[in-house]
């Protein structure tokens, strides 16, 4: 009769199910519709500027404000990652899965129906802010619940590929908003848009909410997690406190590549569109087409780099994909003003390698037990973010006023911030929820 460790070795070296890809595409798929929702803001960050505060505001102080309650949505992460992640550690991952969505898709429907500064004066940035602070909680629970989630359903050599892929889903979420943002200005004039049309994402953010959450009553409670239930090996204190108490090393170097993830993800990803129309005039229609295919370069990337972290390790896979999306995004960043036809070429390129941030959940997922799994990479994930990703779009509007290069140098200076953590991962190669 096989033991219980022999179990775990068969388990660790099987491979891939249909039920395994199936797991996979489900949680893909309500990832980048929830992304979406949560993403969606920043493609019409110049209309919601123009509507929600007063006309004679300065132009980079409207711009300024527009990101700043962008970033308000990264700041409150850490409270609803660690709500979600303590619930998520004692009761269940797939509960806090699918309540995440919810909390979603409602504010993004209101932000489609909120009334603007011209009717209700400074309640509506007022509203917006608070609108945007739910999809913070929501998005705290939702991105490392999912990466714990498929890494806990799948064969312990797949932990990268798993990752990946969830990463990649939700690139496809900002690929979607990129997506319906090229087709409203191709269909609309800005004028239009900002007449009304910019409502359209939000509206149908909702409804792509709705959809996500129906999509996750298809999924199961992880295996893992179901095991530790099983074998009452749940944790006995608050998992926070543990985390906090004997996992600090783990929640630094977690932190640190958070922060190469976000860098990589918000400036060349969210706020390039934006920055490409203000710096260099470049057409709306242009620079969301170009972004399109980068996002689409991106998720490749994030697979690409989930399946070579499960060969070489997470260590060698973020020492190089830094090096690399450092050099492309100073070749980007110093072309595209003297060279816009190379616009496309480049942001591809930059995208692919922004793709390295899809190594970066493999490592995260393993620098913490299972009993208190979700809430050490929820905590560091989102407080991380809460901090770099937050101030982010802050820290690069402020640079630009001083040098165009100003979100190139950011993202560099955090790429070498990405080489020198990586030289202290420890690349475990263990069965993921074992530990």
């Amino acid at each position: 009769m096989p033991t219980s460790d022999t179990a775990a070795s068969n388990a660790a070296t099987r491979p891939l199910t249909q039920q395994d890809y199936k797991t996979l595409s489900l949680a893909a798929l309500g990832g980048a519709l929830e992304f979406y929702d949560f993403i969606i803001f920043v493609f019409f960050a110049n209309a919601i500027g123009q509507l929600f505060f007063p006309p004679e505001m300065p132009e980079w102080l409207r711009l300024l404000q527009t990101f700043g309650i962008f970033a308000a949505g990264y700041v409150v992460r850490p409270l609803g990652g660690i709500v979600m992640a303590h619930f998520g550690d004692l009761l269940g991952r797939k509960r806090m899965f699918t309540l995440s969505i919810l909390m979603m898709a409602v504010p993004t429907l209101l932000i489609g129906l909120l009334p603007t500064y011209a009717t209700i004066g400074l309640a509506a940035p007022l509203l917006l802010l608070l609108m945007r602070i739910f999809q913070g909680a929501a998005v705290g629970g939702e991105v490392p619940g999912a990466w714990v989630f498929v890494s806990e359903h799948v064969p312990s050599r797949f932990t990268g590929f798993a990752c990946g892929v969830l990463t990649a889903g939700l690139t496809v979420g900002i690929l979607l908003g990129s997506l319906v943002a090229t087709g409203l200005n191709t269909v609309y004039t800005p004028a239009e848009i900002t007449e009304g049309a910019w409502r359209y994402p939000f509206l149908l953010g909702g409804i792509f909410g709705f959809g996500a959450m129906y999509l996750r009553r298809w999924l199961h409670e992880t295996p893992v997690f179901a095991e530790m239930q099983q074998r009452k090996a749940l944790a006995t204190e608050m998992p926070l406190k543990s985390v906090l108490r004997s996992h600090r090393g783990a929640v630094v170097v977690s932190m640190l590549l958070t922060w190469m993830l976000s860098a990589g993800i918000v400036v060349v990803i969210l706020m390039t569109p934006a920055l490409l129309q203000k710096i260099h005039h470049i057409a709306p229609r242009t620079t969301l087409v170009a972004n399109t295919v980068a996002t689409l370069c991106l998720a490749f990337g994030c697979i690409i780099a989930g399946m070579l972290a499960d060969r070489l390790g997470g260590k060698r896979v973020i020492f190089v994909g830094s090096v690399l999306l450092a050099i492309s995004t100073y070749l980007f960043y110093t072309t595209v003003g003297t060279r816009p036809d190379l616009l496309l070429p480049l942001y591809a390129m930059t995208g692919l390698f922004v793709g390295v941030v899809g190594a970066v959940p493999y490592v995260l997922v393993q620098a913490f037990p299972a009993q208190v799994r979700f809430s050490g990479l929820s905590f560091s994930y989102n407080l991380s973010y809460a901090i770099f990703g937050g101030l982010t779009p802050v820290v690069v509007t402020l640079m630009l006023k001083n040098n165009v290069l100003g979100p190139a140098y950011y993202v560099i200076g955090v790429c070498v911030v990405g080489m020198l953590t990586a030289l202290f991962i420890r690349d475990q190669r263990q069965t993921v929820g074992r530990e």
